[in-house]
């Protein structure tokens, strides 16, 4: 991979990082939806490969591999932001819905069911489950947006950063380990199977046995329960 000046080899880099490139741009292309071409991502995610060569610190102590693997995937994820694909009346039906979960559990004193968000959503059962797909299709993005920074997204040295910056990072961190583990087991689980183990839906669907419909809804129920739980 380096040459004998000891710089990286771009085309030996790219021959032994393309099959990495292409893994990584079909497990996000099965959670998106049809209209999302995987040779874009599959671009994307060549040029943050490439742009690794130039922000690579060997002094790091973090292996190239990592650090590739986080700026293949964030290259990726920034390309489909820059499309602002979700149509604006998804995004609001959206925030309805957290603002829903945060106002019964404010009530509650606990996780609201899904059948009292429908009901206090004054929707039947079957068109929840509806709107829960409708708004899961942008949800990749989202949980990237709620933990504060993508994969790829450049950061500065521990030194570096503004002290009220790191205290307000700690801080968010501890509210969404918090939120992910107030979670219902299966939710939990789907977040753990989806974000962790990076399983498509097909695969979570073949571990809960349920249909990828369903494990859609759950990972946009997941999702929301997080955010209302966090801006609250």
């Amino acid at each position: 991979m380096y040459t004998a000046e000891g710089k990286i080899n771009k085309n030996s880099l790219i021959e032994q990082y393309y099959p990495l490139v292409r893994r990584q741009a079909f497990n996000l292309k099965v959670k998106l939806p049809a209209g999302v071409d995987v040779d874009d991502l599959i671009q994307a995610g060549v040029e943050g490969l490439l742009g690794c060569v130039d922000r690579f610190d060997p002094e790091s102590g973090v292996a190239f591999s990592t650090y590739a693997h986080q700026r293949i995937r964030g290259a990726m994820i920034d390309e489909l932001r820059s499309r602002d694909w979700l149509p604006r009346s998804v995004r609001r039906s959206g925030r309805e819905l957290e603002q829903s979960i945060r106002r019964l559990e404010q009530q509650l004193g606990r996780m609201p069911e899904e059948r009292e968000i429908a009901a206090e959503l004054g929707m039947e059962l079957s068109d929840y489950h509806q709107l829960l797909l409708d708004t899961n299709n942008g949800l990749i993005l989202s949980y990237d947006e709620v933990v504060g920074e993508s994969p790829g997204a450049e950061s500065n040295d521990a030194e570096e950063a503004e002290p009220e910056a790191q205290i307000g990072a700690a801080q968010l961190k501890l509210l969404l380990m918090d939120a992910i583990d107030s979670l219902p087991e299966r939710e939990k689980l789907v977040m753990t199977l989806y974000y962790q183990e990076e399983l498509n839906l097909k695969e979570i669907g073949a571990v809960l046995d349920v249909t990828e419909s369903r494990v859609s809804q759950l990972h946009s129920q997941a999702i929301k329960r997080i955010r209302s739980r966090v801006a609250a």
